[in-house]
């Protein structure tokens, strides 16, 4: 731990009470937060990988990616209920590798979790746009967002039980979708042309396979966002573990639903370059005009309310643990006075997106829109702070063998082992076939490290934080 870790003595009060959340939270909730994260990304998006991958090589893309996640989120667990902050893998990082580790970890989550949110306001107005072809889509979102961002500052209970609500509709319409699809189900449909157009495998079907691995990401982008409340649960080193794993298992099985229903329904290359690929697999068996077709549309938006939503709690809870331990200006880690909310780090983080929206035509590189290429910088984010989740797993493990762990990974080394291997071959793909936006996404950890150096005082001035001491 260098100088700048000591610059305050451990007794010193841990932080003020402008500076506290409020403990609410209990399994359920952290639960709705957890799949409401990741839930709108069973709706559109991961459809665009069969126009690579072909339906049978996604499947295997998507199995490989699933095993990530899965074993990145059970090793996860151990942070999280060891180090239960508000920062999450910044408090990780922090922790085991000392303020630069911190700073790495915590700007590569606030990339993922500033930038994603427009490119799902931009949906939410597309699809209002739709039914109310008047309303101009940027303006919807930006409605979104101020909606939303009011009622996360109303309270974090009444924002999780709304989370949950909206997570459980979107739940059930996908149930629906696969319920309404099944009579037509052929696997002759989905297996036609499912190496990357052909119908055998080849090594050539490899490259379209490491090509869809950002569209299989986006199944479970996201649902690391509980370590973010965690200072919010009521029991976290009970909660949040039964949150993760319920967590994980309900959007693996929903991912292979959606994916397989919608492939085996009809031509699934018609569906591959959309972004309402369930819509329109529905058409195949029920025709444009069912009723059935009409509630998937409408119930649709609350597959992309949840993710919104629950994205909002983790960029307002990563902006405040930053703030609060002087990583960025310490006046937006205030809570309200009444509501005890982050409410500075959520105005923040939605004045970024709404300014995203309004800029999506006017800023375009590598021919793609500024949101197109924020949600790639989105994922980018995330597989670095993956990466940097597992080292510091294992740098604990070594460093700091006293410290409590509720829950410890299983088959540890193998489960972290993986998890980081699998991040690193994401990465490593993600530059390959995105090196644009990867020189951009490096451009801002360079301009964020620059401002990390400068404000070596700022830190030193903060309260200290004991999860963050050794």
């Amino acid at each position: 731990m260098n100088s700048e870790s000591k610059a305050q003595p451990v007794g010193t009060v841990k932080h003020h009470t402008h500076h506290e959340l409020k403990q609410t939270l209990g399994t359920w909730q952290l639960w709705g937060i957890a799949v409401g994260l990741v839930i709108s990304g069973e709706y559109f998006g991961w459809s665009y990988g069969w126009a690579s991958a072909g339906t049978l090589g996604f499947v295997i893309t998507a199995i490989f990616i699933a095993a990530m996640y899965t074993t990145f989120i059970f090793s996860f667990t151990e942070l999280t209920t060891s180090i239960p902050h508000a920062g999450g893998p910044f408090a990780y990082a922090r922790h085991a590798f000392g303020p630069t580790g911190g700073y790495l970890a915590g700007a590569a989550t606030l990339v993922e979790f500033v930038f994603a949110p427009p490119a799902i306001a931009l949906a939410i107005g597309a699809y209002l746009h739709v039914q109310f072809p008047g309303l101009e889509p940027k303006h919807a979102a930006m409605g979104a967002y101020l909606v939303f961002m009011a009622l996360n500052i109303v309270g974090v209970q009444v924002a999780a039980m709304f989370e949950l609500c909206v997570t459980l509709l979107a739940i059930f319409e996908l149930l629906v979708f696969m319920g309404v699809v099944s009579p037509g189900f052929q696997w002759s449909n989905f297996a036609k042309g499912g190496w990357a157009g052909a119908d055998h495998f080849s090594l050539g079907a490899f490259h379209g396979m490491f090509a869809a691995i950002p569209f299989a990401i986006w199944f479970f982008l996201a649902i690391e966002g509980v370590a973010m409340a965690a200072e919010e649960a009521k029991n976290p080193k009970r909660s949040i573990p039964i949150a993760y794993v319920t967590g994980i298992l309900t959007l693996v099985a929903l991912a292979v639903g959606v994916m397989v229903f919608a492939g085996a329904a009809g031509d699934w290359s018609k569906l591959a370059n959309i972004n309402d690929p369930l819509p329109q697999a529905m058409k195949y068996i029920v025709g444009e005009h069912s009723g059935w077709l009409h509630m998937l549309v409408w119930l649709g938006l609350f597959g992309l309310v949840a993710s919104f939503h629950g994205i909002i709690i983790g960029y307002s809870r990563q902006i405040f643990a930053l703030a609060r331990a002087g990583y960025l200006p310490e006046w937006l880690a205030k809570v309200h006075p009444r509501f005890r909310t982050p409410h500075r780090a959520i105005l923040a983080g939605g004045v970024v997106g709404i300014a995203a929206i309004y800029s999506d035509e006017l800023i375009q590189f590598g021919g793609q829109t500024l949101t197109a290429n924020i949600v790639t910088m989105s994922v980018f984010g995330a597989i670095v702070m993956y990466i940097i989740s597992m080292l510091a797993l294992f740098k604990l493990r070594r460093s700091d063998p006293h410290l409590e762990r509720p829950f410890r990974a299983p088959l540890f080394p193998y489960f972290p082992a993986f998890a980081l291997i699998a991040a690193v071959i994401s990465l490593a793909t993600m530059v390959y076939f995105n090196g644009l936006v990867a020189a951009v996404f490096a451009g801002f950890l360079l301009i964020g490290y620059g401002y990390f150096l400068v404000t070596r005082d700022q830190r030193e001035a903060a309260p200290v934080d004991a999860l963050l001491e050794e």
